[in-house]
């Protein structure tokens, strides 16, 4: 991983977390900067409310939250396995 393009990103990310920041376009900024840097296609985030029920917060284009809402209304596929087990899970296409 380039070290320079992680650092950078990391500030731009704090730059971000003003009293006033949008969480939604800090989650859209992550997913476009983990694409980046982990030179993967797609990435998106679910966040679990307080009773463990996961959302879809930020999607890296529309197949990816398209994709994260089909495996939550089917309870299935490899975003809840990772968040049911702890466990990376990488996804091949």
């Amino acid at each position: 991983m380039d070290q320079q393009l992680l650092s950078a990103t990391f500030v731009e990310l704090a730059d971000t977390l003003v009293a006033d920041f949008d969480l939604m376009d800090f989650l859209c900024l992550l997913t476009d900067r983990c694409v980046g840097m982990l030179g993967v296609s797609a990435a998106g985030v679910l966040l679990a409310d307080r009773n463990g029920e996961l959302r879809v917060m930020a999607a890296s284009d529309e197949q990816v939250r398209l994709l994260e809402l089909f495996q939550l209304q089917n309870d299935e596929g490899p975003c809840l396995e990772c968040f049911r087990t702890g466990a990376p899970v990488s996804v091949l296409t």
